[in-house]
């Protein structure tokens, strides 16, 4: 993967149909969420997205217990009666890994607003979606301040919604140690694959590249998706103000100049380091806000690599 960054505002010119967060948080089942997404998203690509994911066709083989009807090839079946199933080389060379930070300080900031934790729901649905519809295989880690939610990556269909079922069964909630989730990822996925860490990185960036720098070391692509709400990005508070940590209870007080002026400033430092520390692993950074259309953003993204495989 040759490493880049991408800035959703980069997709705005050449991508028409929009799907606002608050119309996919509308609808009640996540697969429905992340085929809307995805197809929209696809519009006007040209040819497969170079995303990890492969579609190469490789062989024929008989159809198992477990294996997506979606897959048989059935002008096969009308020819000899039998039921086959194509294999790509995505089944057995491409794996892709989701690892959600579903800590309190991804919960909504506004209650008519679409919050943090299910934008990366969302995210992370659509990136199931996409590597099983693209025959890769998929797994997924979500954890606070443990790994609550563990499933390695399959291609096989239940399992595979047996994802979206967890998915949307998170909540905001606890404190955040990426310890524990990247060191059972290092440990437990050893074959080289597409890591993508979905989460508002409310921690110490040279800390979490401790960690990262031993994923990349054995072969992983990296992907950190920063997720932040608009008050986040732009705080509308007046005076002084109290503010309390979501995860830790700590509290303290700031004035509206420092939100102002030093706020900005370090949000934009925090958002370099992570940049920086994730291309110089050879990975790939993407900052989104919450209100940002999930399709321009994935067919920005898409787009991107297919100029940055």
């Amino acid at each position: 993967m040759a490493n880049g960054t991408y800035t959703p505002a980069a997709a705005r010119g050449g991508h028409d149909r929009l799907i606002e967060p608050a119309v996919l948080a509308r609808l009640n089942n996540l697969e429905l969420v992340a085929r809307t997404a995805v197809e929209g998203a696809l519009i006007g690509l040209h040819r497969s997205p170079s995303f990890g994911f492969s579609q190469e066709f490789a062989e024929y083989r008989g159809y198992m217990p477990g294996d997506d009807p979606r897959d048989i090839d059935w002008n096969v079946y009308a020819r000899t009666d039998r039921t086959y199933v194509k294999r790509y080389y995505g089944d057995t060379n491409c794996r892709l890994m989701v690892l959600l930070d579903s800590s309190a300080s991804m919960a909504s900031l506004a209650e008519d607003a679409v919050g943090k934790l299910d934008y990366a729901r969302f995210f992370a649905a659509a990136l199931v979606y996409l590597a099983h519809r693209q025959h890769d295989a998929v797994g997924l880690l979500a954890f606070n301040d443990r790994v609550h939610h563990f499933r390695p990556p399959t291609g096989r269909g239940a399992s595979v919604r047996a994802l979206y079922h967890e998915l949307d069964q998170l909540e905001a909630d606890g404190g955040s140690d990426w310890t524990l989730p990247l060191k059972q990822v290092q440990g437990q996925f050893r074959k080289a694959g597409l890591i993508v860490l979905i989460s508002d990185f409310y921690t110490d960036p040279d800390e979490l590249a401790t960690v990262l720098r031993g994923l990349s070391a054995n072969g992983h692509d990296l992907l950190l998706v920063h997720i932040l709400d608009p008050a986040e990005e732009t705080p509308a508070l007046a005076g002084a103000t109290t503010l309390r940590d979501a995860e830790t209870g700590e509290v303290m007080e700031v004035t509206g100049e420092e939100l102002k002026t030093e706020y900005p400033a370090r949000l934009a430092a925090h958002s370099n380091r992570l940049k920086q520390l994730t291309l110089g692993m050879g990975g790939h950074y993407l900052k989104v806000v919450t209100h940002e259309p999930l399709d321009r953003v994935l067919a920005g993204y898409l787009h991107f690599r297919a100029r940055h495989p």
